[in-house]
């Protein structure tokens, strides 16, 4: 294994070290249980190290949280989709904003879509409405995103960034 990529994997376990401490401050949303911290992640992660390592963090940190009884099995695609797409965009498009946009977008629709066969079927849940997660997941997903944008723009994190990954 190269330096480089223990870096990325060292600077990856950060993240979700950070995902998993802040996994109690989650709000509760019927079945769901929104943490904007994960969104911002998925950002990040997807700026400085592109979308599988955003997709790792991802995994890992929604792995943890429902092991830890902090999250529900619609982590997953309340929060994988996006970051995929988060990475995809940001690669595409070279900007920030379409980090975001691809987060909110992957987690909100498309995560919150995919949520509702999820909640109907498997937590058999008859409150489970076809557009419900949309509506929960996006403003969850939009000021998780937002904020990891807003972090990345300004704080040092390019720096940080550039040091560690050389």
């Amino acid at each position: 294994m190269e330096q480089n990529d223990l870096r990325k994997l060292t600077l990856t376990a950060i993240f979700i070290a950070i995902g998993v401490l802040l996994a109690p401050f989650s709000i509760p949303l019927g079945a769901a249980k929104a943490f904007p911290v994960q969104h911002m992640i998925n950002v990040l992660l997807a700026i400085m190290l592109g979308w599988r390592y955003s997709l790792t963090g991802a995994f890992c940190i929604s792995s943890i949280r429902i092991a830890m009884g902090m999250g529900t099995i619609l982590a997953y695609p309340g929060s994988m989709i996006g970051a995929v797409l988060s990475g995809i965009l940001y690669k595409k498009t070279g900007s920030v904003w379409g980090a975001v946009v691809g987060e909110v977008f992957g987690t909100g629709i498309l995560g919150g879509l995919i949520s509702y066969p999820i909640a109907a079927f498997i937590l058999d849940s008859q409150a489970a409405a076809f557009f419900f997660f949309v509506l929960a997941f996006l403003p969850n997903t939009m000021l998780g995103a937002a904020l990891g944008a807003l972090i990345y723009k300004f704080l040092p994190v390019q720096q940080v960034m550039h040091r560690i990954i050389k």
